[in-house]
């Protein structure tokens, strides 16, 4: 294996060299430097031959060839090709403007240089993580050597970092300390987590953003985030020999108040980002708060309890496979008998529910998961809740709320949109919810019948019809009373049928609006009645 770096490098101390040479049977090294070459060979430490002097050169480099001593590492010694590859790689992110050139044994060439630095390294990390970031512009920041604002006496600190949430369940923080990777982080990663923590809770603040019902905490903030963090010390201290943590205590608030006072000032220069952030936060702090419940009622549970046991009323369908498989939660015993009928066994599911479900948004998640109604539709998803979510244990593709088209079904609707979004937020993300659009009229204008989903709708039609025959309009009273025929042909079949995906946007302002709608204080919706109340049609009320 054969390493060439294409570039000159200001070697800081040579304790590594001096580790590699004792342990070589044999090593070669050779710089180019003020218009010459110097080279001398080495033996398990000792020198060879005297230092040599080349002719005259414009090169400038350091190359190293040694051979691990067999006696210390046994003949069947063998480099991670791999190992060092990834190692070289990192390197190239980390210092800007330095080629590094890899060839094998077999002689396979190839090349790393990263002019961007680490902000190229950072959409590598999110597409391992295999979660879509939540925002598209990514939070950059690079300070080269500043004075310490707390102790101006105090040797600058170098940082650059980048960072950017995703919809990935955990946290990928990397950090380097003058280019050495810090597995096991130190003060440099905990003065990340602080000022992380502080900038977030600062803009909200700033920003009077009210998050009720859920107490956020560190690791809901941190929670998807990958970040890429680099530092570059005057005097580092590394806690052991393979130097994986950092332990200057200065450093941590060094990094905490550049990194802290950045990122705040960037969340309020860009909202529509930060917001996203944010309603991506609560979401996570919901779902802890969800998982915990869901793990004291598992806790509670017998042992048998621990098996796959489908809701009695569901009629499940026949396929197994979630691309093909639906779901759909209907209002109502007899809703969901007409419902079974008009379905397609193979792949159309029916789970009819008991009347209005609970409001989640005025229960804590403990309570909620009490709900035999709202029990019944997670166990049938199969995907879990909370931190035990797992999307890839969806039973069903597709999940359709079909309720009748009128003010009870609405709320229904509502009610059941609020336990999606606030317990099992990854099927909205996805784009697994739906609202079925059932018709609240039939129209038959001589032989073509018309489906209209509202009066506005029916109007239309009727407006349409220009005399050519005396229209029949026929009234829905509720899925129940429809044909299984009619509700099969506007509703269930994929072919001919309206829904509507649900889809967020505008995550921080859906999550207030959930929580000022459906939540326990009356004051904000007297509010929203009494701005809105001015452009409601008496005509549009159920009263």
């Amino acid at each position: 294996m054969k390493i060439i770096i294409e570039s000159h490098l200001i070697i800081k101390h040579w304790v590594g060299y001096f580790r590699v040479n004792a342990l070589s049977e044999a090593m070669e090294a050779t710089v180019w430097r003020e218009g010459h070459s110097y080279s001398q060979a080495y033996a398990r430490g000792l020198p060879q031959s005297k230092l040599k002097k080349g002719g005259r050169t414009s090169k400038r480099g350091t190359a190293i060839h040694f051979r691990p001593d067999t006696g210390i590492f046994g003949k069947k010694l063998a480099f991670d090709e791999k190992r060092v590859r990834d190692r070289l790689e990192a390197k190239s992110y980390l210092h800007k403007g330095l080629k590094i050139v890899f060839r094998n044994a077999k002689g396979a060439r190839e090349e790393f240089e990263h002019p961007e630095g680490i902000s190229e390294l950072l959409p590598k990390r999110i597409a391992e993580e295999g979660k879509p970031p939540v925002h598209h512009t990514a939070f950059q920041l690079e300070r080269g050597g500043e004075t310490d604002p707390v102790d101006r006496n105090r040797a600058p600190l170098r940082l650059e970092l980048v960072l950017q949430w995703t919809e990935a369940p955990s946290e990928r923080l990397e950090t380097f300390a003058n280019g050495i990777p810090t597995t096991n982080g130190g003060a440099h990663e905990a003065g990340l987590k602080t000022s992380l923590h502080k900038a977030i809770r600062g803009f909200i603040e700033a920003k009077g953003v009210k998050v009720k019902g859920v107490k956020i905490t560190a690791e809901d903030i941190r929670e998807g985030l990958v970040a890429i963090l680099s530092v570059y010390v005057a005097e580092p201290q590394f806690q052991g020999q393979t130097k994986q943590r950092l332990n200057n205590p200065e450093v941590a608030g060094q990094v905490e108040s550049l990194v802290r006072t950045a990122l705040e000032q960037w969340l309020l220069d860009n909202t529509s980002t930060a917001d996203a952030i944010v309603a991506r936060i609560v979401i996570a702090a919901r779902a802890r708060e969800a998982s915990r419940a869901a793990s004291k009622a598992v806790s509670r549970k017998t042992a048998i309890s621990h098996r796959l046991n489908l809701p009695g009323k569901l009629s499940d369908c026949q396929s197994t496979n979630p691309d093909e498989s639906e779901l759909f939660l209907v209002e109502g015993d007899s809703a969901g008998g007409n419902a079974k009928q008009a379905r397609d066994r193979r792949t159309q599911a029916i789970l009819p529910l008991r009347g209005k479900v609970l409001n989640v948004e005025r229960k804590a998640p403990s309570e909620a998961l009490k709900n035999k109604e709202l029990q019944n539709i997670v166990d049938a998803l199969g995907c879990g809740i909370g931190k035990s979510f797992d999307i890839s244990k969806l039973r069903y593709g597709k999940v359709f709320l079909l309720m009748d088209a009128d003010a009870d079904g609405h709320h229904i609707s509502t009610l059941l949109l609020t336990f999606f979004y606030r317990m099992l937020p990854g099927l909205v993300r996805a784009g697994n919810v739906y609202l079925s659009l059932p018709p609240l009229y039939r129209i038959d204008i001589g032989k073509e019948t018309h489906w209209a989903l509202d009066d506005a709708d029916r109007d239309r039609v009727l407006a349409g019809a220009n005399g050519r025959a005396k229209p029949d309009v026929s009234r829905f009273k509720g899925l129940g009373e429809m044909p299984a025929s009619d509700l099969r042909e506007t509703t269930l079949d994929p072919t001919r049928r309206r829904a509507l995906r649900v889809v967020i946007d505008g995550a921080l302002e859906t999550d207030q609006l959930i929580g000022e709608l459906m939540g326990r204080d009356a004051a904000p919706r007297y509010r929203f009645i009494m701005e809105h109340a001015p452009r409601a049609d008496a005509d549009d009320l159920d009263l």
